[in-house]
């Protein structure tokens, strides 16, 4: 369901959310951020909430900075603090801390949603129709996208001739000096895969001022009113409770 809305209106609507968790700092509000685009993956989208678990790891490494900074340079989280007696889990900084935690959280929640139930190429596509998005732009974006996967493949095969050649069995996880000895000839494939890539862009006279036509580009339903109306809707509902203490 989720993945047959037109991209750009799940665009706007993560984009409202996004602006508000950073605009409200309150924890409730960021724990409505994060459960409803959470709720919505797994209900709709059929995501393994083990899986959301995995994509928020390093989001939540970002919010726990937030948080250990808040507590060890916030000004009455000194010894001050501890000298009045008062619980450090009480104190402000601790408060504004978990709040930073839960914002950096409800960012990555409302990222991944977009990211699980949106196709790229779908998007380039509703961009260059609707949002009127340079084609040299949007044809450079689907050769980066055909560029990504061939670089991995890239990357695998030489790691499995170098292997060959040295008699040793192919480790499962490459490990740093690996991966350094991989930057050059990956790049000086990209270099190569992009000019050949130009010289094609070229010769089919991609210019600025040709008519285009764009196919399999997605369009505005009545489905995609529904779910933005709905999500603004929950999205006001969330900010009159903060706004009200409930």
């Amino acid at each position: 369901m989720l993945t047959s809305l037109n991209p750009l209106s799940k665009l706007a609507v993560c984009c409202v959310w996004l602006v508000a968790a950073v605009l409200v700092f309150d924890p409730r509000f960021q724990l409505a951020a994060i459960l409803a685009p959470a709720l919505a993956l797994v209900g709709l989208h059929r995501t393994s909430p083990l899986v959301l678990l995995a994509l928020m790891v390093p989001f939540g490494l970002f919010g726990f900075g937030f948080l250990t900074t808040s507590l060890l340079f916030h000004q009455e989280s000194d010894f001050a603090l501890l000298m009045a007696g008062e619980s450090l889990l009480s104190s402000p900084g601790f408060s504004a801390g978990i709040t930073l935690f839960l914002r950096a959280l409800a960012c990555g929640m409302i990222s991944v949603f977009f990211a699980l139930t949106t196709d790229p190429g779908l998007f380039v596509r509703a961009l260059m129709q609707h949002a009127k998005l340079p084609p040299r732009i949007g044809y450079s974006l689907f050769a980066a996208l055909q560029l990504v996967p061939d670089l991995a493949g890239e990357a695998q095969q030489m790691r499995l001739a170098r292997a060959m050649k040295s008699g040793r069995r192919l480790r499962r996880v490459p490990g740093p000096f690996e991966l350094m000895s991989l930057v050059i000839p990956l790049l000086a494939f990209a270099i190569r895969r992009a000019g050949r890539t130009a010289i094609a862009m070229e010769a089919r006279g991609l210019g600025p001022d040709a008519p285009r036509t764009i196919m399999n580009a997605p369009a505005f339903e009545g489905r995609d009113g529904l779910f933005v109306a709905a999500a603004l809707g929950l999205l006001v509902l969330c900010g009159a409770a903060t706004l009200m203490r409930i």
